[in-house]
C-alpha cells in the first residue's frame, strides 16, 4: 500500500533522473482515487492529468495547485497504482502544455499514453480519426495513439484484452515508438511496447537476499508472481529511472510488448510473419542487474554533472582499460606506471584482450575489404580522432561516415564489409537505421558503446563497451575519451600478428598506462582556463585550427562551445586555412591553434607565424616541454601547455583543457551547463 505522496515523488524523481533526454515541458498521469480493480472507473474518477511548459520544477507547482483545487490528500492509501509520467523534447509542436505528454483519448480520459519517439504515419492516423469525429488539442503525432486505441475499442465486435487492443494499435502505427498505455477500462494495468526506442521493465519484490540472489541467476518467463509479497514495477526509458528502486530489470526487445497487472507481468512479442496477420506469443526476458550506482547518477561536490565528468576522466579512462591490457613483466599498476614515469618500461611490453573481438570476430574483421566507422556528433569525432591509428596499425581501408548522410546516400556496403557504429547510448535513431541498413546488406556489424544492453549492443555481431559510468550532462565528456580510447584497443588488438607494427603498438600500449595520470595533470590548466573564459566572455565567435590526430580535437572542441555556452565555434582543418577560413582573422577574432608535437608539429609552426602575421588573437595549445612555443606567451600570445603522451592518444589530453574553456565560458554567460538550449543527451528520434 502507498500513499498519493510517494507515488508522486516517485514519478517526479524519476522525471528528474530522465530530464537530461528532454526537458522543454513535462506531464504526469495519477489515479483520482483507489477503486476496485475488477470495476470500470467512473468518469467522475477519471485519472487526472496533469503538465506544465519548462522544467520538473515547474510540473511539481501545478501538481500542488491541482491537487489543493481537487481536494486530493497526499495521504490517500492505493493498494493498486499505476501512474505514468513524461518529460518531453519538442519535435511535433511548441513546448506548451497541451502538446506535453500524457496525452488522452478525449474527454473522460478513457485512454492515457506516454511516448518516446516519432509516429511518421500520424498526419494520414489523425485525418482518419477527425473523420471519426475525434478532435484533437495538440500539434503532436503522438495525440493519434490513445484516440486511435478508442477508435478501436469502440468498433471492435469483441471484447479485446488490453494487450490485444495494444498490439491492435501497433498495427496501424509506422515511426519509431516506447509506449506506455492506461486506461479506465481495464483498472490496475499497465501495457507498455517499443519499436526502436528504448525501454526497460524494472522489478522490486519484497524478497530476502537468499531469495534474491537466487532469482536473478535464472531466466523467469511470464507471468510471475511471488505469493502474494508487495510488488513494484517501473518502465522507464533509462536505467537512471529506476535504479534507486531497484537493480533488476528486464531490457526490452522491439516488438516486445509487456503487460502489468495486479501484481504479475506477462511478456509477448509481436509476431510478424503470423499467416493471419500480427499475433502474440508470450516469450522469456532474462532479469538483468545494473551495473550502476545511484552515487554515479548525483554530482556530489561538483555544481553541475558537465563538471563532475570532465574531472572523472582519469578513472573513466581506467575503467575502459581495466582488464584489456596485459603486461609483462606482470606487476601491480601502481609500480607500472611510476617504472613507466622514469623510463623503465623499454623492454616491457603489453598485450590487448577484448572480449567481444576474441576468436574467430577479429579474423573476420582482419579479412574485411574495409572498416566503415559510423557515428554522430561527438561519436563521430571520436571515430575521426582514432582512424589514424586504425588506418596505420590494420593496414585496412577505413571509411568514415556521419550516420544521417549515411542513409541519405544510401551507401553502399559489400558483404565482406566491417562496420562499427559509436554510439554513448547505444540508441542513437540514425546510428540504429544505419546499422539495419548494413545488415540487410551483409556487412559484419561491431558496436562500440556506453550502455550493456542497448539497441546497438544487442543488434551487432560483437562489440566493446567502453565502461566510461554513467554521463548525465548533454555535451558528452568522459564518454568522448573513452571511445578514442577503445577504439585504439580495438586497432591494437586487429593488428596484434603484425610483426612490422610490434615496436609501435608497443609504445601506444605502454602510453597507454600514462594516460590517466597525463589526464589528471591537463585538468591543472583549471585555473589558466578560467581566466582565458573570462577574457573570452564577450566574444561571439571562435576557431580551432588542428590536423592530423588534432583535427579532431578541434571539431569536438568548437562543438562543446556551441553545445553548452551558446557561441559560433568552429572546428577548422589547419590545411585548408588559406582556402578561405584566413579571410576571418584579425586582431579581435580569438584563434585557438593545437599545436603539440607529433609529425606534424612544424606545419602547425608554420600555421602559427601565418596567423601572427595577420595580427592574430592567438591561444596555442603546445606540449609541456615545447620552449619555442611557449615562448609565445611573452609575445602576447595565450599559451596552454599540456602533457605529451603517443601521438595517438594526444588527442585525449588536449580536449581536456577545451571541454574546461566550454564549461566555464558556459557558466560565466549564464546558460545551463547540463541542459543547453533545444538538445537532449540520447538522440532517439530522427
Amino acid at each position: 500500500v502507498r500513499d498519493r505522496k510517494f507515488i508522486l515523488d516517485c514519478l517526479i524523481n524519476g522525471l528528474r533522473r530522465l530530464e537530461y533526454r528532454g526537458y522543454d515541458s513535462a506531464g504526469l498521469s495519477v489515479d483520482n482515487c483507489p477503486f476496485d480493480v475488477d470495476d470500470f472507473v467512473p468518469k467522475e474518477y477519471a485519472p487526472v492529468i496533469i503538465k506544465a511548459q519548462g522544467k520538473i520544477d515547474n510540473l511539481l507547482e501545478e501538481v500542488n495547485c491541482v491537487l489543493r483545487a481537487k481536494s486530493l490528500l497526499r495521504d490517500e492509501k492505493f493498494p493498486v497504482h499505476n501512474g505514468i509520467a513524461h518529460t518531453r523534447w519538442a519535435t511535433h509542436g511548441r513546448p506548451e502544455p497541451r502538446n506535453s505528454h500524457p496525452h488522452t483519448s478525449g474527454p473522460g480520459n478513457d485512454f492515457v499514453v506516454v511516448h518516446n519517439g516519432i509516429i511518421t504515419n500520424y498526419k494520414e492516423l489523425k485525418q482518419l480519426l477527425i473523420k471519426k469525429g475525434f478532435e484533437f488539442e495538440s500539434d503532436t503525432d503522438t495525440e493519434v495513439i490513445p484516440k486511435l486505441a478508442k477508435m478501436l475499442f469502440d468498433e471492435s465486435p469483441v471484447h479485446l484484452s488490453f494487450v490485444h487492443l495494444v498490439m491492435e494499435v501497433m498495427k496501424h502505427l509506422e515511426g519509431a515508438y516506447a509506449l506506455i498505455f492506461k486506461s479506465t477500462h481495464f483498472p490496475g494495468q499497465v501495457v507498455a511496447c517499443k519499436c526502436g526506442s528504448p525501454l526497460i521493465l524494472g522489478i522490486k519484490e519484497q524478497l530476502d537476499e537468499k531469495e534474491s540472489a537466487l532469482k536473478l541467476k535464472t531466466s523467469h518467463h511470464s507471468p510471475r508472481r511471488l505469493d502474494d509479497r508487495p510488488v513494484e514495477f517501473f518502465l522507464a526509458s533509462d536505467a537512471s529511472a529506476v535504479v534507486e528502486h531497484t537493480k533488476s530489470v528486464v531490457v526490452l526487445e522491439d516488438d516486445d510488448v509487456v503487460h502489468v497487472d495486479r501484481g504479475n507481468y506477462n511478456m509477448y512479442r509481436v509476431d510478424h510473419a503470423a499467416t493471419q496477420g500480427l499475433s502474440l506469443r508470450s516469450v522469456g526476458r532474462e532479469i538483468q542487474t545494473l551495473d550502476m550506482e545511484v552515487e554515479q547518477i548525483m554530482k556530489g561536490q561538483y555544481d553541475h554533472f558537465m563538471q563532475k565528468e570532465i574531472y572523472e576522466q582519469p578513472e573513466s579512462i581506467m575503467g575502459t582499460l581495466r582488464g584489456r591490457v596485459k603486461y609483462f613483466p606482470e606487476t601491480d599498476i601502481a609500480t607500472l606506471v611510476k617504472d613507466a614515469e622514469q623510463g623503465k618500461l623499454a623492454d616491457a611490453f603489453g598485450t590487448i584482450h577484448l572480449g567481444g573481438l576474441e576468436g574467430t570476430n577479429s579474423t573476420t574483421i582482419r579479412r574485411s575489404r574495409r572498416l566503415i566507422l559510423i557515428a554522430c556528433g561527438t561519436s563521430f569525432h571520436a571515430a575521426l580522432a582514432a582512424r589514424p591509428v586504425m588506418e596505420e596499425l590494420v593496414q585496412i581501408p577505413v571509411m568514415l561516415e556521419l550516420a544521417s548522410d549515411f542513409m541519405d546516400r544510401q551507401a553502399v556496403v559489400f558483404r565482406d564489409d566491417t562496420a562499427v557504429f559509436l554510439s554513448q547510448s547505444g540508441e542513437t535513431a540514425d546510428t540504429l537505421q544505419a546499422l539495419q541498413y548494413a545488415k540487410r546488406n551483409g556487412a559484419f556489424c561491431v558496436g562500440i558503446t556506453n550502455t550493456v544492453g542497448s539497441a546497438i549492443s544487442r543488434s551487432t555481431d560483437c562489440g566493446v563497451h567502453i565502461n566510461a559510468g554513467a554521463e548525465i550532462g548533454v555535451a558528452s565528456t568522459k564518454a568522448y575519451t573513452s571511445q578514442i580510447v577503445a577504439m585504439t584497443l580495438v586497432a591494437l588488438k586487429l593488428s596484434e600478428d603484425s610483426i612490422s607494427k610490434k615496436e609501435r603498438r608497443q609504445e601506444i600500449i605502454r602510453s597507454l598506462l600514462l594516460l590517466p595520470q597525463a589526464v589528471t595533470r591537463a585538468l591543472d590548466v583549471q585555473p589558466q582556463i578560467l581566466d582565458l573564459s573570462q577574457k573570452l566572455v564577450q566574444e561571439q565567435s571562435l576557431l580551432l585550427f588542428g590536423r592530423g590526430y588534432q583535427f579532431a580535437t578541434a571539431l569536438e572542441g568548437a562543438l562543446k562551445v556551441k553545445e553548452v555556452a551558446l557561441m559560433h565555434s568552429e572546428g577548422i582543418l589547419a590545411g585548408e586555412m588559406k582556402h578561405g577560413p584566413l579571410a576571418l582573422v584579425d586582431e579581435q577574432l580569438p584563434l585557438i591553434v593545437l599545436a603539440t608535437r607529433d609529425r606534424l608539429h612544424s606545419r602547425q609552426q608554420s600555421v602559427i607565424q601565418q596567423l601572427r602575421a595577420r595580427k592574430g588573437n592567438l591561444i596555442i595549445m603546445c606540449s609541456e616541454d615545447d620552449d619555442e612555443l611557449g615562448a609565445l606567451a611573452e609575445e602576447g600570445c595565450t599559451v596552454l601547455r599540456v602533457p605529451t603522451v603517443a601521438d595517438c592518444l594526444q588527442s585525449i589530453v588536449n580536449i581536456v583543457p577545451l571541454q574546461l574553456l566550454s564549461y566555464h565560458l558556459t557558466v560565466l554567460r549564464g546558460h545551463n551547463v547540463d541542459q543547453p538550449r533545444n538538445l537532449a543527451k540520447s538522440v532517439t528520434v530522427e
